[in-house]
């Protein structure tokens, strides 16, 4: 009796905070034209759009050690997109991971970054993608072996590995920092690329921007620490010369998967926002490299 009371009060809980966030997403009125800038800095073109494919109608294979994943259609279609989602659900599924119908989101879909984002972006990204000509194009199923495609095996996951809730500024630095802090940890998610994950796909929080082996191939996402295996010789110049153009220090320029960030992504930030970014990580403790050595073949 004292489980079911227990179970009773959480489901009391669960839906007097999803009825709080449907009203106030009902409350705030979406932004297309500042929705276009948080879908470009969040680089969301490039994941769900192939190329020569029409836009946001999915996206190309993203190999993972769990099988292989497509960005799905996030178009106004509303049998193939998501045309027939409420702002709630839009919200729910960035900031929780969980879909209109309850299941849980693979976490290749970077909500454990986009759930930091604040509620008035997400209504005005969601206000950008309802501009976006509806496609009727059906969402490319995943590739993704048992056990791995249990959804429901996301929960404890989510348990280990997922805090939901919105960015909070930290007092003690100043409003340039917090926006760099903000850029970095949820809209434009580089954590996501540059933090070692463990064996089940967590990032490994301690080792926080440090550097990280992509899931296949030879490429790796360097450290972004000021240590001497990561940004020690760049000035905050260099890093914003990075980030809008891809101009590096040492000569030459970004390329392969870093190139199309800064191509969709960090190029169209405003100069104060890339400054805000570097200011953030030039703050950051530096760390040593993240980046394991491959195994050697046999």
């Amino acid at each position: 009796m004292r489980h079911q009371v227990k179970r009773r009060r959480l489901g009391i809980v669960c839906a007097t905070a999803a009825l709080a966030l449907a009203s106030q997403a009902a409350a705030q009125t979406g932004s297309a034209e500042r929705g276009k800038y948080i879908f470009d800095a969040a680089g969301c073109y490039g994941c769900h759009t192939t190329p020569h494919g029409a836009a946001m109608a999915g996206g190309p294979p993203l190999p993972t050690p769990f099988g292989t994943f497509y960005a799905p259609n996030v178009t106004p279609d509303r049998e193939h997109g998501i045309g027939n989602w409420s702002d709630a659900d839009f919200i729910r599924a960035l900031r929780e991971g969980i879909s209109p119908s309850g299941g849980n989101l693979f976490p290749v879909f970077p909500y454990s970054s986009y759930t930091k984002m604040t509620t008035q972006d997400l209504i005005d990204l969601r206000a950008y993608l309802a501009t976006i000509p509806p496609s009727p194009q059906p969402s490319k199923a995943h590739e993704v072996t048992w056990p791995f495609s249990m959804r429901v095996g996301l929960t404890p996951w989510k348990w280990l590995f997922f805090t939901a809730g919105e960015y909070k500024p930290d007092p003690a630095h100043d409003a340039a920092w917090n926006r760099g802090a903000y850029l970095v940890e949820a809209v434009v998610h580089c954590g996501e690329c540059h933090t070692p994950r463990n064996f089940l796909g967590g990032i490994e929080r301690s080792q926080w921007l440090t550097g990280a082996r992509m899931p296949t191939g030879d490429l790796v996402a360097p450290n972004l620490t000021p240590d001497k295996s990561g940004l020690a010789d760049w000035s905050k110049d260099d890093i914003v010369d990075a980030l809008t153009d891809g101009t590096l220090p040492q000569g030459g320029t970004l390329g392969e998967e870093m190139g199309e960030v800064v191509k969709n992504s960090t190029s169209r930030l405003r100069p104060e926002d890339r400054a805000a970014i570097a200011t953030y990580l030039k703050s950051l403790p530096p760390m040593p490299t993240g980046v394991k050595k491959k195994a050697k073949a046999n």
